[in-house]
């Protein structure tokens, strides 16, 4: 695997004609990750990944001097997964004196949207600056952060770029939880109760495959997370295409969850019709 830090040395390595498979990343890798990378692997001649803390979809006062990082155990985790190429720029690099955004309007008015108000500018500038970089045929982002793939998959319909993008399924731990980075900084007690946070989604998907209401199947969810202290920023769910809220099943119909933790704020999702 080669490892490049520079816009000039990843343009060297990238050469014309080759399948490109990209998975963009802030580092602090877990099997979620490494499940997309060997996806792009395996389905591209050439895997690329990127590694880079983007400071532009954090708000004042959130994580981002505290964000996990461990560049040395993620090469070797990412050369284990069959990456071709790590890019691992800084921010200097990046951005310089950046003052070009990209916004996607509408999908972006609630939940995290609505919660982090600049948070989907920045994560939909740096995809686009990396999809300008890197020019792959498919990029791979995972199903957990449910309202960025919505983002992603309108600004790459509303652009018309050539890219052919894979949504997986989310990498659980054995208990449900769904895996983040994040879920390092929970204590022992909190990560016991974050588990509760997933439980949550089945119970309102198995109540709606029972034959409850949506509206009543939501409230027990809530209160599954209530009766252990856990008050829900949200739990609603949506067709995540649009990410509206719905009271209607569809086949994009998905039930999503935000909820912190002691100081750990944790987003979930699942389909509420599966085939």
């Amino acid at each position: 695997m080669i490892v490049v830090r520079t816009i000039n040395e990843l343009a060297s390595v990238l050469g014309p004609g080759v399948e490109t498979g990209l998975v963009t990343t802030m580092g602090a890798f877990h099997e979620g990750h490494l499940t997309l990378m060997r996806s792009a692997a395996t389905e591209c001649e050439r895997s690329v990944v990127s590694l880079f803390v983007n400071p532009s979809q954090f708000a004042p006062g959130e994580d981002l001097s505290t964000y996990p990082s461990q560049e040395a155990t993620d090469i070797e985790l990412a050369g284990s997964a069959g990456v071709d190429i790590l890019f691992a720029p800084s921010v200097e690099e990046m951005y310089k004196d950046n003052v070009t955004w990209v916004e996607v309007n509408e999908l972006t008015d609630n939940y995290e949207g609505k919660a982090r108000p600049s948070h989907f500018r920045g994560v939909a500038t740096v995809v686009l600056k990396l999809f300008n970089l890197i020019s792959p045929q498919r990029a791979y982002f995972g199903l957990k952060d449910l309202q960025q793939c919505a983002v992603v998959r309108r600004m790459v319909a509303d652009l018309n770029l050539k890219i052919d993008l894979r949504f997986l399924e989310t990498v659980r731990e054995e208990d449900g939880l769904a895996m983040s980075s994040r879920n390092r900084y929970l204590l022992p007690a909190e990560r016991a109760l974050a588990a509760r946070i997933n439980g949550a989604l089945g119970v309102v998907a198995q109540q709606v495959k029972s034959g409850v209401s949506l509206d009543e199947a939501l409230d027990l969810g809530r209160a599954h997370l209530e009766e252990v202290g856990i008050k829900p920023d949200y739990l609603e769910s949506v067709d995540w295409h649009s990410m509206t809220a719905t009271k209607i099943l569809r086949d994009d119909s998905r039930v999503i969850v935000a909820a912190k933790v002691g100081q750990v704020r944790l987003l979930d999702n699942i389909p509420l019709v599966t085939h």
